[in-house]
């Protein structure tokens, strides 16, 4: 998995602005994006490219249901893709330290994100859980929720995905142990292919503590699961 993320981090999170930490791209870097900036397409060519498809599905762009389809899909990929133009490295920039010495452990469980699978940019919706055992201080939570944004407004794989909200929470909160599980339902295995609804991808990372501590572990599945 290290090796996986590592090859991705040739990938951006933003545009414009350096990253000080390869851990939160996913694409071109920041600066990378910026410099082919003029290589990207434009969003008449975007809108061209849409009504190519719906021609290619068989349909007719022109039509007068179709006609503004090109429009709102290129505006729905904005969306959909926003975590490209996000930098996460921001939201975990503020810690805090006055907690009354508390050092167990912190989970927020139950993030609901929907993100895209790269292979057939097919959507996968689910739940993040996230754990940490906190060393100078801790996050505000809603930070988490919107790390787990940041990445999944992306192109991605689950297990990616999973490796790089734990990357990025040990880069920059220096936990002393951190847990991350994904579940979620991917439509490229729902709506095409073998077609199986209902089936959940479970995709688990831990580091610190939790590796390879069955005991933290354990722990761990016991508060996510315990007060359901």
């Amino acid at each position: 998995m290290e090796e996986l993320v590592k090859t991705q981090l040739e990938y951006s999170d933003g545009e414009g602005e350096m990253s000080r930490s390869a851990s939160f791209s996913n694409r071109l870097s920041p600066q990378a994006f910026a410099e082919k900036a003029q290589t990207r397409p434009s969003r008449e060519e975007a809108e061209a490219a849409v009504r190519t498809l719906l021609r290619w599905a068989g349909d007719n762009p022109d039509r007068e249901g179709l006609q503004d389809t090109p429009k709102r899909v290129v505006k729905a990929y904005e969306e959909y893709f926003q975590g490209y133009r996000q930098n996460g490295e921001e939201l975990l920039g503020r810690v805090f330290s006055e907690v009354e010495n508390y050092s167990d452990i912190v989970l927020v469980r139950d993030i609901n994100f929907c993100s895209h699978c790269e292979h057939h940019v097919a959507p996968f919706l689910g739940k993040a859980h996230i754990a940490y055992y906190p060393t100078y201080g801790v996050v505000g939570l809603s930070k988490l929720a919107r790390l787990v944004d940041v990445f999944a407004h992306r192109l991605q794989t689950q297990e990616t995905m999973t490796a790089q909200i734990a990357q990025a929470l040990v880069t920059h909160l220096k936990p002393r142990g951190v847990a991350v599980m994904l579940e979620a339902e991917h439509m490229c295995m729902s709506m095409r292919g073998i077609r199986k609804h209902g089936s959940l991808t479970v995709t688990v990372q831990f580091s610190g503590l939790f590796e390879d501590n069955a005991e933290q572990q354990a722990r761990f599945y016991t508060l996510l699961r315990g007060a359901r």
